[in-house]
């Protein structure tokens, strides 16, 4: 965060309250971000700044190290990158933008953060712990499987700390047609400070709803939160000039916390939230984990919830997977149903990534289910179910069905088997299975699998990679 142009604590502070949530169509679950992978990241920018003259400052060594290395996290993850470079007074500085090559391109969710140190210290809290939450988050939504309504977007600035110059670069370099087409921007600029409070931006009350979802998201955590007019000193402030909604989170600064904030978030009272606020001592001992746990599951929250958000041009693009977590690998988010199956216990191998849906291998009497709710466009001329499936059996029969999966459509109080799968259909490797949902268009539906096994002999009925496509 840069310093302010003003006297006094920089911020504002208004009493935060539970709030009706905005307008974010079938939201989906939460997902749980990783700490030790966001932690994981600021011991690199850690390393970086400690091989390059103890800093990460725009024009310096470690600075473009920063943005190369973050560059290469994305690129390896799937996502169209650039490297955006610009003139600054302390010389060439660089954005990372990364963006999800799937979703709707006429409508941008777009989270952010600055990269850059000040020149007297690496810049863990300020803000390696901002970058670090938000490739992070990039990271798993990629891994997550998740296709989005909306297209997915990441910015990692360069050169905030001389005046917020990397952000007004690249929205200034928009085209009018482009800028129009971002929806909203979140940006998290210090959310690990080792006092830390936990403040939402109060600066740009349109915000789509925003501000009110990170209010209530927390409030559901148990986290009471306060309401901070930040007052332009970070990123978000390029975005709101142009009348584009936006939102972000903050942990603290040089602010110092009073009785009233330590008596609920705790920490000390009458000492800053962050103390090494632009020091050379914000360093990787500089950082409070809860704090930072806590930030990077809500950018989580709020990727997911606006990569789905329904802003009224009707149905998602056809040929892209309707069907939310499809490969599992954010674990049981948007699936219902029976605990325990979707798993990543490598007893059974997973198809892709390290989580799949493992039904029955019990070697006892028992049935399992998962499900997901999905609606078909009208539109749409026609769509299919496809899964990939593996089925290890230790029976022994090849003429007699003891264990089976079947994969049902619920439709209203009207069930549909579309398939079923048994222990006769043994396959030791992965094999995809395609039907058809095409009588389903213009509904909303539930897509289930179904396993039931027998009281011995187990079969195991490995499911990966699910899709629903309409086209």
């Amino acid at each position: 965060m840069r310093t302010p142009l003003y006297s006094g604590l920089g911020v504002v502070l208004v009493a935060g309250a539970l709030l009706v949530p905005g307008n974010v169509a079938g939201a989906v679950e939460s997902p749980d971000i990783s700490v030790t992978n966001a932690k994981a990241h600021l011991d690199q920018f850690q390393s970086i700044a400690t091989a390059n003259g103890g800093n990460r400052y725009t024009g310096r060594p470690g600075y473009k190290a920063s943005a190369d290395w973050v560059k290469a996290k994305l690129d390896a993850a799937g996502y169209a990158t650039t490297l955006q470079s610009f003139s600054t007074s302390a010389g060439t500085s660089y954005n990372v933008i990364a963006e999800w090559p799937h979703g709707d391109a006429n409508h941008v969710v777009m989270a952010g953060a600055h990269l850059d140190s000040v020149s007297s210290g690496p810049g863990i809290n300020d803000n390696g712990s901002g970058s670090a939450g938000v490739l992070e988050t990039a990271l798993a939504y990629a891994a997550s499987g998740q296709t989005p309504r909306n297209r997915l977007r990441f910015g990692f600035w360069g050169a905030e700390e001389l005046g917020l110059v990397g952000s007004r670069y690249y929205v200034n370099n928009l085209l009018a047609a482009e800028r129009a087409k971002i929806e909203l921007y979140l940006n998290f600029d210090m959310i690990a400070s080792p006092n830390p409070g936990y403040f939402v931006y109060d600066d740009n009350p349109a915000g789509n709803g925003a501000r009110d979802d990170l209010v209530t998201y927390f409030t559901g955590k148990g986290v009471q939160t306060e309401f901070v007019d930040v007052q332009g000193r970070s990123d978000h402030a390029a975005f709101r000039s142009l009348g584009i909604p936006t939102a972000g989170t903050f942990s603290g600064a040089e602010g110092t916390k009073s009785s009233a904030q330590a008596a609920k978030w705790g920490g000390t009272a009458g000492q800053a939230f962050d103390r090494c606020y632009h020091r050379s001592c914000d360093t990787i001992s500089n950082i409070d984990l809860t704090s930072l746990d806590r930030q990077i599951d809500a950018i989580g929250h709020m990727v997911w919830n606006y990569a789905q958000k329904d802003y009224g041009d009707g149905p998602p693009p056809t040929g892209d997977n309707l069907l939310l977590n499809p490969g599992f690998e954010s674990g049981a988010v948007n699936w219902t149903g029976t605990s325990g199956p979707i798993t990543n216990n490598s007893g059974r191998p997973a198809r892709t990534g390290t989580w799949k849906a493992w039904l029955q291998g019990n070697g006892r009497t028992t049935t399992e289910n998962i499900g997901q709710s999905v609606t078909i466009p009208s539109s749409a001329t026609a769509a299919t179910l496809s899964l990939w499936i593996r089925i290890d059996t230790a029976e022994t029969t090849n003429s007699t069905v003891y264990d089976t999966v079947r994969v049902q459509v619920v439709d209203g109080s009207t069930t549909t088997t579309l398939a079923t799968y048994s222990n006769l259909n043994r396959s030791t490797s992965y094999v995809q299975k395609t039907l058809d949902l095409t009588q389903y268009k213009g509904k909303t539906v539930t897509v289930r699998f179904v396993g039931q096994e027998d009281s011995s002999l187990q079969t195991s009925f490995v499911i990966d990679d699910t899709a629903v496509i309409a086209s």
